[in-house]
């Protein structure tokens, strides 16, 4: 089932949508669950609320896979706003946007988490908890494997808008401690770059950023989605391979 709340963002005075998927049975027996957190909730579950009327399909995989709790907020739509939460960085792109993405984790990890964690049965442990995103938040999914890395174990890394801030995410991951076992996702499409000149530097910027995180012990599958084109339908068709990565076989 998925059930939503109204949680209220302290750092920006903003209420926001909170979407939960619980297993059938999740309030009897005892079972605790891992937990994913993931960015832009609207577009999980459902196309009813997502922004271009196609979602990721994780209702339907998760009712297969009753395993685990996924906790999506719901980003902000006004104007260019998702983009400044979900930068952790001030970046010369979009005419030079200064990213408050770092507040926005503080957010999540002290007040959203310890929420979480005490509403509903999960393993509130580092090993259990993940973090996952597409686009921007696939950048911000990057930034956080890195910049919390105490509090998440496994990041799913969809087409992350990488490339606005590479030196800034190269420097995190070096001075990042990243405790065993961490796993990171990192994908990219090959339709979703501009011509081929595109591709080759979506590739050698995921592949910069698989090799910093493997440097850091980190187990990390980068993979190119043949014909991947920059959406919803297509980060759907990964689903059971970063679920399976990340959480294991039975995931």
């Amino acid at each position: 089932m998925v059930t939503t709340f109204t949680t209220h963002i302290t750092p920006y005075g903003l209420d926001r949508t909170v979407y939960v998927y619980l297993p059938d049975g999740w309030q009897g027996g005892g079972k605790r669950y891992p937990v994913f957190y993931m960015y832009d909730g609207h577009n999980l579950f459902f196309d009813s609320t997502a922004t271009y009327g196609t979602c990721w399909g994780l209702k339907e995989y998760l009712d297969a896979h009753p395993q685990h709790i996924v906790v999506g907020v719901d980003c902000n739509h006004e104007g260019n706003d998702r983009l400044i939460e979900y930068c952790p960085y001030t970046t010369r792109h979009w005419g030079g946007l200064k990213g408050t993405g770092k507040a926005y984790m503080r957010w999540l990890v002290e007040e959203l988490k310890p929420y979480i964690d005490a509403h509903y049965p999960t393993k509130p442990g580092r090993r259990d908890t993940a973090i996952g995103g597409s686009s921007m938040g696939g950048l911000m999914s990057l930034y956080t494997i890195a910049a919390h890395c105490d509090t998440f174990s496994k990041a799913a890394c969809l087409s992350p808008s990488a490339a606005i801030c590479m030196p800034q995410l190269l420097e995190e991951i070096a001075n990042a401690a990243l405790p065993g076992p961490t796993r990171v996702y990192i994908s990219w499409g090959e339709v979703e770059c501009r011509g081929k000149t595109g591709l080759a530097k979506a590739t050698a910027n995921a592949l910069a950023l698989a090799h910093a995180l493997q440097g850091k012990g980190a187990a990390v599958w980068p993979y190119l989605q043949l014909g991947g084109a920059h959406c919803e339908a297509d980060w759907a068709k990964q689903v059971p391979q970063y679920m399976k990565f990340l959480f294991g076989r039975g995931a």
